[in-house]
């Protein structure tokens, strides 16, 4: 899967980083001095990339711990997001990193210590007031956890600090280190969907929808609380009988009493993300579906929005309580 990967000389004896690298004996291993000489390169093609990334652990030494923008919540007053990792295994038309990115490599920041430290100092700032945290905005959260045992290091700060919450962002099924320990209740494993037809022809790389379904019925006979993020919701024509079979098929299976929350949020981008992923795609027939710009934004003309979001927010409120319900626009 990883066939080079790029150490930074600072954290080339980081224990965690000698866990990594023992794992992958056959590997190119390539020292550097900082990840930028590497990932910031100008003219990078993305879309090769894409196809062999390579693998670079780094440090991370400053902005670990950021506030969330504005409207990204499930119900707490202080939000935050951290990135151990940027850039994803997965390859969706859509992702917005994509266009905030020059390269398709993988970033590993193995300084987990000092996320927690900086976590732990934002938890005191609040005075013990609820905080939330969120991981999988810059990457998936699970689908490298063999290799980066991001799940194993994180969630006892968790069990300790029962005011924070934990949200793992993730289209992935490889959560077999959450299901071979005791589920917390201050952890939510958020799963992204599109209907079949959409994330077939869109969410390239990713377990389809029934493997991501199973995971999250695994997850719940095992005890854990679980998210739904219906975002970005994804126009076709047949948007109305596509994305009913799929609440259909969620709802009927999924156990309500475990079921954190459900997010909903249509497809935007910023505008300059938008440009390079039409570049990247020119023949991609989702950048050719009725677009506008509206405050330096690309998403879809306020009336269809509108019949999206109330249409999705209808069904959803019928199978879980309003209190669940965080929408994202």
């Amino acid at each position: 899967m990883i066939s080079t990967i790029y150490i930074e000389e600072e954290i080339a004896s980081h224990p965690r980083t000698l866990a990594i690298l023992e794992r992958f004996p056959e590997t190119t291993k390539i020292m550097c001095e900082r990840y930028g000489e590497i990932f910031n390169r100008k003219s990078q093609n993305f879309r090769l990339q894409k196809k062999q990334p390579a693998l670079i652990l780094a440090r991370k030494h400053k902005s670990l711990v950021l506030p969330t923008p504005i409207q990204y919540g499930i119900g707490a007053e202080h939000n935050y997001y951290f990135s151990h990792m940027l850039n994803c295994l997965y390859d969706c038309r859509y992702c917005f990193l994509q266009g905030m990115f020059q390269s398709a490599h993988y970033i590993l920041f193995v300084n987990y210590e000092d996320f927690i430290e900086d976590m732990n100092s934002t938890l005191n700032k609040h005075n013990n007031e609820p905080v939330h945290f969120f991981s999988g905005y810059d990457c998936d959260s699970l689908a490298l956890d063999p290799v980066t045992d991001f799940t194993n290091e994180f969630l006892p700060f968790f069990e300790r600090n029962p005011q924070a919450l934990l949200e793992l962002r993730t289209k992935s099924t490889q959560i077999r280190s959450l299901l071979k320990r005791e589920p917390i209740k201050n952890c939510v494993i958020a799963f992204s969907f599109t209907p079949d037809k959409i994330a077939q022809a869109l969410e390239h790389k990713a377990p389809d929808v029934n493997k991501r379904l199973q995971a999250i019925l695994d997850l719940q006979e095992a005890g854990w609380q679980v998210g739904l993020r219906f975002d970005p919701l994804i126009y076709t024509k047949g948007f109305a009988n596509e994305y009913s079979e799929l609440f259909d098929r969620i709802f009927t299976k999924i156990n309500p009493e475990l079921t954190h929350s459900v997010s909903l949020g249509t497809f935007r981008l910023p505008k300059d993300y938008f440009r390079k992923l039409e570049k990247l795609y020119p023949d991609e027939k989702l950048f050719a579906s009725p677009l506008t710009e509206e405050n330096n934004s690309i998403s879809y003309p306020v009336e269809i929005r509108d019949d999206m979001l109330g249409f999705c927010k209808d069904i959803i409120t019928k199978h879980i309580p309003s209190e669940k319900f965080f929408p994202c626009y």
